[in-house]
């Protein structure tokens, strides 16, 4: 066999063809090999957590973890349904709903508003972030007796704790996003002739909004947190009430069912959050793991 026919055969051993004239043709090799089951993502993420209550389970139906101390699965999603049908959880989820959201849109206001002033002005920066670092060093839960010295004992300081903690990680985030805005990016927009307020549109805030975003996720968790402490601070309605009532006859599956529903309502809105990361930074490829 010559070279040139040696050739031929090993384009046809790869898939190509040769058609008339001497021509070769590439054709695609379609595998041979049987499919491959993937078990979905949604099967393997739910593995550790139904793991976790199976043992649990087991754990109390054999003694080893009594009723008194912790109460049984089966239990806790008799008493969740019971709170349901007669109105008790609706409505308190309703309540502390509505505290987060207050709290976490005040707080949004006050973080962002500090970041823009500081992250876009080396002025701001010198009269804000000294001071927003030196509060922030201070344990937010700690401020609650301030609260209530200041603000008195109804929905006032359990919002302005949501506030605080919810403006301490807005304005960390969405500064350092600023502050990290590539400069190469900025000499670009100073060349193409965009003003100082055309820059912090169409660069500067775009490309801090990574960072935003994370804050978002951040601030969520703590206006939880927060509300898990302001709830408990004489609060007459809402899951911090239900918790409270329940400590006192130690009834711990009503303890448990309100920190399934605080966990619950807690992914939701990092669900939300990641919902709106995609929407709105789809220009940024990242790295989703292998």
């Amino acid at each position: 066999m010559s070279g040139e026919q040696a050739a031929v055969a090993g384009r046809i051993a790869v898939g190509a063809s040769v058609v008339p004239g001497g021509a070769v043709e590439l054709s695609r090799v379609v595998p041979v090999s049987g499919r491959r089951w993937v078990v979905p993502r949604w099967v393997r993420r739910a593995v550790g957590p139904v793991g976790l209550v199976v043992v649990w389970q087991a754990l109390s139906a054999g003694g080893v973890l009594p009723a008194d101390l912790l109460a049984s699965p089966v239990d806790i999603a008799r008493t969740g349904g019971g709170l349901v049908a007669d109105g008790t959880l609706p409505s308190a989820m309703g309540v502390s709903l509505q505290r987060v959201l207050v709290g976490l849109l005040l707080g949004a206001v006050v973080g962002i508003a500090l970041a823009l002033v500081s992250g876009l002005s080396r002025l701001g920066e010198d009269l804000v972030d000294a001071t927003v670092q030196m509060l922030r060093s201070i344990p937010w839960v700690g401020v609650i007796p301030l609260f209530i010295i200041w603000l008195g004992i109804g929905e006032a300081p359990k919002i302005a704790l949501i506030a605080v903690g919810v403006a301490f990680h807005l304005y960390l985030n969405v500064y350092a996003g600023i502050r990290g805005v590539d400069a190469q990016l900025v000499e670009a927009g100073n060349a193409l002739g965009l003003g100082r307020w055309g820059l912090v549109r169409h660069v500067v805030l775009p490309g801090a909004l990574p960072g935003a975003m994370t804050g978002l996720r951040y601030a969520l968790a703590t206006a939880w947190l927060a509300l898990v402490f302001g709830e408990q601070v004489n609060a007459d309605d809402g899951l911090g009430f239900l918790m409270n009532q329940a400590r006192e006859f130690f009834r711990t599956d009503v303890i448990v069912v309100c920190l399934v529903v605080y966990a619950v309502l807690g992914l939701l809105a990092d669900f939300l959050v990641r919902t709106l990361e995609r929407l709105l930074l789809q220009w940024r490829p990242t790295f989703t793991g292998q």
